[in-house]
């Protein structure tokens, strides 16, 4: 006897994709908003009607995100450049007042073993993955509180889920941001604000770009060996992630299908923290 079948669902059935948030009406920082996920994130924000604040010390880069802005169909939210280099940490937490969306996103990497690692370098990279993260929350909050309702989105990464060898500063800093998002969250819960991590693993960016030239001249190998037996050696998917991705995260974060998510840590990387 046969067993009866489970019809599959029909184009008639199948539930429609959720609609983009509705952000009109919302003000969003984006920092390191020049180029790869900051810029995606910036455009992304903007096409759902935010009036976005790109922030990054690459006035060109941001000159060239703008116009891409401006080519956008439909009626998106203005995208207005802001230079600002993060070092400059006061600077950083007067530009997050007022702001309702802040996506805390630059980021440097330098790949070197601890004893060869430039001092200067790691208090560079602290500084404008953690310090300025923690200035930019601190600049942000007053108007968030006040009005009961916020988004804290930081792109932190893989490896501020598990170490790699060679990167003490980075790992380090993306450590710190996951306990950082943590405690906005627990401060920011009686708010209205939200505040979580994104981590992907490795995105196809200029910065994933810089960090193969490193790998290979610390090992020795070829770029393409870099990738396929160091960089997605533990990721279940053999493949880069692309920026728009992590920018679609990072919407769903600020929407109100996500209005219960918050303290955590939304992984995007392939499978590697599944090992």
């Amino acid at each position: 006897m046969s067993l009866p079948t489970t019809p599959g669902p029909t184009t008639e059935s199948a539930p429609a994709p959720a609609p983009a948030p509705d952000l009109r009406g919302r003000t969003a920082l984006v920092t390191g908003a020049a180029g790869g996920i900051g810029r995606a994130c910036a455009l992304r924000l903007a096409a759902a009607g935010a009036q976005v604040r790109a922030v990054d010390r690459d006035a060109d880069g941001l000159a060239e995100l703008a116009e891409a802005a401006a080519r956008m169909p439909g009626s998106p939210g203005a995208l207005r450049p802001q230079p600002l280099d993060l070092t400059d940490l006061d600077a950083a937490e007067r530009a997050a007042a007022g702001v309702d969306i802040l996506v805390n996103n630059a980021g440097l990497q330098l790949v070197r073993p601890i004893q060869e690692f430039p001092p200067e370098v790691f208090q560079t990279v602290l500084t404008v993955m953690l310090h300025a993260p923690f200035r930019l929350i601190r600049g942000a909050l007053p108007h968030m509180y006040e009005q009961g309702w916020g988004r804290i989105v930081n792109i932190s990464s893989v490896h501020g889920l598990r170490a790699s060898a060679y990167k003490s500063a980075y790992v380090a800093a993306k450590h710190g941001l996951e306990g950082l998002s943590k405690v906005a969250a627990l401060e920011g819960a009686a708010h209205g604000v939200t505040s979580n991590c994104v981590s992907p693993g490795y995105v196809r960016t200029p910065l994933v770009e810089r960090q193969i030239a490193d790998q290979a001249a610390a090992h020795g190998i070829p770029a393409e060996q870099v990738v396929s037996e160091i960089m997605l050696a533990d990721s279940a998917m053999k493949r880069l992630l692309e920026p728009e991705e992590v920018a679609a995260a990072v919407l769903y974060l600020c929407g109100p299908d996500a209005s219960f998510v918050t303290g955590t840590s939304l992984s995007l990387d392939g499978g590697w923290t599944a090992h």
